[in-house]
C-alpha cells in the first residue's frame, strides 16, 4: 500500500513566518506609496492651479489698467525730471538744499513716487536712500521667491544626490521602456512619444512622484514572478526608499504653496476671490483707486514744476505738497490704530 503523499498545492501556501513578515511589511510600504503618490498629484495640482490663478489675474490688470499704469509710469519719470533740473539749474544755500532733498527722498520711501538711486549733492550717504529693486518705469518688479514653480528639495547634500541619483535611474529605466525607435508600429511610436514627453517634462522638474506613476501605470496588471524571502526583502527596501524621497518631495510641495499663497501676489489672488463671490469687480476697484492716485500725483508734478519755475517761494515748497502731508496722517492714524 503506497504511503499518502502531501499536496503539492498545500504546501506551496504555506509561508515561513519571515515570509508572512515581508509580505505584510509590503503591503504596509505600497499602501503609503499609494498615498504619497496620490497626495502629492493633488498638491501639485493644486500649485499649478493656483499659480495659474496669479498669472491670470496680472494678465487681467495689465491689461485692463495699461493706460493708467503708463500713465502713473509718465507722471513718476517727469517728477524726478523735474528734481534733477531744480538741483541742476537753481543754487540754494546748504540747509535750504538739504531741506529739498529731504522732500524728494521722503516722497521716494513713501512710495509716492519711485526710488531713484542717485548722490544728489555729492556726499550723500547711499544708505539713506531706499535699497529696492525696480524697473526703469518706475514699477516694482514682482518678488524673487515662487517665481519658479517647482524648487529643488530642500534637504542635506547628500540627500539631495540620492534623490537625483533615484530620479535619474527611474528615468532611465522608462526611457528604456518607451523610447519610440524600440517599436515599429505607428501608432504605439505615437503613444510612446507621447508618454516620453510626460517622463522628460518630470525628470526636468524633478518629478520623482510623476516618474513612479508612470512606471507603476505601465507595470500595473504584470505578476511578480517570484515571492521569495530575497525578492520580497529587496522590493521592501526599494519602496521604503523610494517613499523617503516622495516624502521630502511632498513636503517641499506643500512649502511651496504655503509661501505662495503667503506672497503678495498669493494674497491678492485670496482677497480677488473673496470679494468676487460678493459680485463686486475687485480689478475695477483697484484701478479707481489707480486713477485717484493719478490725480494726486498730477498735483505733485504740478506743484514741483511750480517750483522748479519759481512760481512759489521756497518756503512755500518746503511746507511740502498736498499729498504728502495727506500720505504722513495715513502713516499717523495706521500707527494710533495698531496702538489701540
Amino acid at each position: 500500500m503506497s504511503q499518502p503523499t502531501s499536496s503539492p498545492s498545500h504546501t506551496t501556501l504555506i509561508k515561513s513566518p519571515t515570509l508572512s513578515s515581508l509580505d505584510i511589511r509590503l503591503k504596509t510600504l505600497e499602501k503609503e506609496h499609494q498615498w504619497l503618490l496620490k497626495q502629492i498629484k493633488r498638491k501639485r495640482t493644486e500649485l499649478d492651479n493656483f499659480v495659474e490663478q496669479i498669472r491670470s489675474l496680472a494678465t487681467e490688470i495689465f491689461h485692463r489698467g495699461n493706460s493708467c499704469f503708463k500713465k502713473q509710469g509718465d507722471l513718476d519719470r517727469e517728477i524726478h525730471t523735474l528734481f534733477t533740473e531744480i538741483f541742476t539749474t537753481r543754487t540754494f544755500g546748504k540747509k535750504t538744499k538739504k531741506k529739498i532733498e529731504e522732500i524728494y527722498r521722503t516722497l521716494q520711501f513713501a512710495e509716492i513716487i519711485s526710488p531713484k538711486f542717485c548722490n544728489l549733492d555729492g556726499d550723500t550717504d547711499p544708505d539713506e536712500l531706499l535699497e529696492t529693486d525696480q524697473q526703469e518705469d518706475g514699477f516694482f518688479r514682482p518678488p524673487q521667491e515662487h517665481r519658479h514653480q517647482h524648487q529643488e528639495i530642500e534637504s542635506p547634500s547628500a540627500t539631495r544626490t540620492d534623490a537625483s541619483r533615484k530620479i535619474r535611474q527611474t528615468f532611465l529605466r522608462l526611457a528604456e521602456i518607451f523610447h519610440p525607435d524600440k517599436v515599429a508600429d505607428r501608432s504605439t511610436q505615437t503613444h510612446y512619444t507621447e508618454i516620453m514627453k510626460e517622463v522628460n517634462k518630470a525628470y526636468r522638474e524633478g518629478d520623482l512622484a510623476r516618474l513612479l506613476e508612470i512606471e507603476q501605470q505601465h507595470h500595473m496588471g504584470e505578476s511578480i514572478e517570484s515571492n521569495s524571502e530575497d525578492d520580497l526583502a529587496r522590493k521592501c527596501t526599494r519602496i521604503e526608499q523610494e517613499n523617503k524621497f516622495l516624502k521630502t518631495q511632498y513636503k517641499t510641495l506643500k512649502k511651496e504653496l504655503a509661501g505662495v499663497k503667503k506672497s503678495s501676489e498669493g494674497v491678492m489672488v485670496s482677497d480677488y476671490r473673496k470679494v468676487a463671490r460678493k459680485g463686486i469687480d475687485p480689478v475695477a476697484q483697484m484701478l479707481e483707486e489707480v486713477e485717484s492716485k493719478i490725480g494726486l500725483i498730477a498735483d505733485l508734478r504740478d506743484f514741483v514744476r511750480d517750483f522748479r519755475d519759481q512760481k512759489m517761494t521756497i518756503k512755500e515748497f518746503l511746507h511740502g505738497p498736498e499729498i504728502l502731508r495727506q500720505k504722513n496722517q495715513e502713516n499717523i492714524e495706521d500707527f494710533l490704530e495698531r496702538m489701540f
